[in-house]
């Protein structure tokens, strides 16, 4: 098989694996005890926390470990609404969010809070103008994706967290997509709050971490023990922290390297396509994008059929067919493609261990099933 689904998980990388073993079989302890097998279990977390904070140039103390990124935004968007609630019930998104983001602001909605869901343009891109035209007297939360999952696009976060300072708003964008595969600062992006997952930069799932900065407050998700600061009760999954802390200590010292080979196969694939299919469409926009995203349509096709008969390439879809029935993904009918170009996008993301032979074997297959189809 050859897998071109990055976006959607990373396999763990080796290091994590052999850095993890001895917590799976002898270092099992307790962070919360006072003995010496919990203590060492406290000074691993302490130190993974480091670690993701290296990662993210924050401070170790303003990180909460939690289960994923839906718990991240969940907590977010629930925590920061009630919280404020005195203050305001509203709050601004885009159109092209995660569902852990839409889903939870659709909940808000039915609690009685008003949420904007503000347009993209063509390229998946929002307008900081179009978040400050929402702005009201109680917007308490902005939240914005940092790189969409489908196209990769990238949004101007330091544009929009400069309007939100001054307008006196926490700002949150969910960096799922991005986390380890672009250079990521949070006081550069000028972000209260930052969504990660380490299961897409080759940590196991069933970890992520939000980043909280010093002064921001919410209402915990999730009541307990008081772990995590009180941010987040439940014992501490000590195994998948200590993971997550050296996939963001590995993502660091990679970071340039990774970013130039992804961005090489990424631009080596679409050429290739290109040379086979001329009338191919990109989903996105051309520079500022993900460097392993290339989300393209073939005009005429189904993505869905084109993978189909591919059961040797794991890649995505951009839509999905009931019978004759297309529905796109909300996020390219944010975009404004039509249904005779949706209904042909294929999303294909490259990662740490694609190669080019991989690449050009995919391009390949990908040329051969298109001939059967037309």
């Amino acid at each position: 098989m050859i897998y071109l689904d990055y976006n959607a998980t990373t396999p763990i990388a080796p290091e994590v694996v052999a850095g993890i073993k001895k917590y799976i079989a002898e270092e099992f302890g307790n962070p919360s005890s006072t003995y010496a097998l919990g203590q060492r279990a406290h000074t691993a977390v302490a130190q993974a926390r480091q670690q993701v904070a290296g990662l993210l140039g924050c401070q170790p103390q303003e990180l909460v470990f939690l289960s994923c990124a839906s718990e991240a935004n969940n907590t977010v968007l629930k925590g920061v609404a009630h919280h404020l609630r005195a203050k305001g019930n509203h709050l601004i998104t885009t159109q092209i969010e995660h569902p852990a983001i839409l889903n939870p602001c659709l909940f808000l909605l039915e609690q009685g809070f008003d949420v904007s869901f503000v347009r993209v343009d063509g390229r998946g891109q929002v307008d900081p103008d179009d978040i400050r035209r929402e702005l009201t007297a109680k917007t308490v939360l902005i939240s914005v994706i940092h790189a969409n999952n489908e196209t990769g696009a990238i949004q101007p976060l330091a544009e929009i967290g400069a309007l939100a300072r001054e307008a006196g708003i926490w700002f949150h964008t969910d960096a799922a997509q991005s986390v380890g595969k672009i250079p990521i600062q949070v006081n550069e992006l000028r972000v209260d709050f930052l969504t990660l997952a380490g299961h897409k930069f080759y940590a196991p799932k069933g970890i992520g971490a939000l980043y909280v900065r010093t002064g921001c407050e919410f209402t915990p998700l999730i009541h307990g023990g008081g772990q995590e600061g009180g941010r987040r009760s439940g014992t501490e999954n000590v195994i998948f922290d200590v993971a997550l802390g050296l996939a963001a200590e590995l993502a660091q010292e990679r970071l340039e390297q990774d970013r130039t080979h992804l961005k090489a196969l990424r631009d080596r694939l679409h050429q290739r396509l290109q040379e086979f299919y001329p009338e191919l469409i990109l989903n996105g926009p051309e520079q500022d994008r993900l460097p392993n995203t290339l989300n393209v349509s073939f005009p005429g096709l189904s993505g869905v059929e084109i993978l189909a008969g591919l059961p040797e390439l794991a890649a995505s879809t951009g839509a999905a067919c009931h019978g004759p029935e297309v529905k796109l993904s909300h996020v390219l009918a944010a975009m404004g493609i039509s249904r005779a170009v949706g209904r042909g996008a294929v999303r294909l993301s490259v990662g740490r261990y694609t190669t080019e032979a991989e690449v050009d074997q995919a391009a390949a297959m990908l040329a051969q099933r298109i001939r059967e189809l037309r």
